[in-house]
């Protein structure tokens, strides 16, 4: 992908915010307690930037286990969603590449779907600035779990029909080649979960992808169409079992 169009569709969200959040997966309790674990402090009490924040569907989480959570995103659509569903949140326009905060004033920084937007020769050091002595940068993916025949069957549609392919989020775990020139501590985790949803969620969740909303209505319907009759011929009480594979790696300041 060319930088021009990775900007064209990273800006593609705010025009899908609404399904963006209505669409998109959670993240399962076990998430949040690994994220505990690999950064051996609890989330209550410590001050958050959620980078990437989206609509906060991660940013309600992480407050709902008592962090004080600032949530970061740099689209006007996303952050309007995000105010107009969570209104309590703090929220600052911003992105990971150059993050609008003093030196040490985190104890965690988060991405949640979102690293891969960044330029990591960027976003890590600017992490690494803003994080207190012990504090730690966390980035998780939620992937569409491919052995399942359904999800498979689906991506290899999409990489027909979309051009320049589907490219999902490809090998999130690589993540921690980026880490390895700090010489700081990683961990991983990796979870399997999986959501039971509506065929017209899955279709919501697949508007809210950038490399569908970036795509004209002429060309965006139709290959939704497909897919929404695909879904119905294998799912016809209309209910899809959706399995996930949830990549975290955390990387810890000395």
């Amino acid at each position: 992908m060319t930088t021009y169009q990775r900007q064209d569709h990273a800006n593609s969200f705010g025009a899908v915010a609404a399904e963006y959040d209505a669409g998109r997966p959670s993240y399962p309790a076990e998430l949040f307690d690994e994220l505990e674990r690999l950064t051996g402090r609890p989330l209550k009490d410590a001050e958050v930037l959620d980078v990437g924040a989206g609509t906060g569907i991660a940013t309600r989480l992480l407050a709902a286990r008592g962090a004080r959570v600032t949530a970061v995103e740099p689209s006007p659509g996303m952050a309007a969603v995000l105010r107009r569903v969570s209104p309590e949140l703090p929220l600052v326009k911003g992105t990971g590449d150059e993050l609008p905060f003093h030196d040490g004033t985190a104890d965690l920084v988060t991405y949640a779907q979102a690293f891969h937007w960044t330029d990591p020769d960027r976003s890590v050091p600017e992490a690494l600035r803003v994080l207190r002595p012990g504090g730690s940068l966390a980035t998780w993916w939620n992937v569409k779990d491919q052995r399942a025949p359904w999800i498979k069957a689906m991506g290899e549609r999409l990489d027909a029909g979309i051009p320049g392919g589907y490219h999902g989020y490809g090998a999130v775990n690589e993540i921690a080649e980026v880490f390895a020139p700090y010489g700081l501590p990683v961990g991983r985790a990796v979870l399997h979960w999986e959501r039971v949803i509506t065929v017209d969620a899955v279709i919501t969740d697949l508007r809210s992808r950038s490399y569908i909303a970036v795509l004209p209505p002429e060309r965006r319907e139709p290959l939704l169409a497909v897919e929404r009759a695909e879904l119905l011929a294998a799912f016809p009480d209309g209910q899809v079992t959706e399995p996930y594979v949830l990549d975290l790696t955390v990387l810890t300041k000395g």
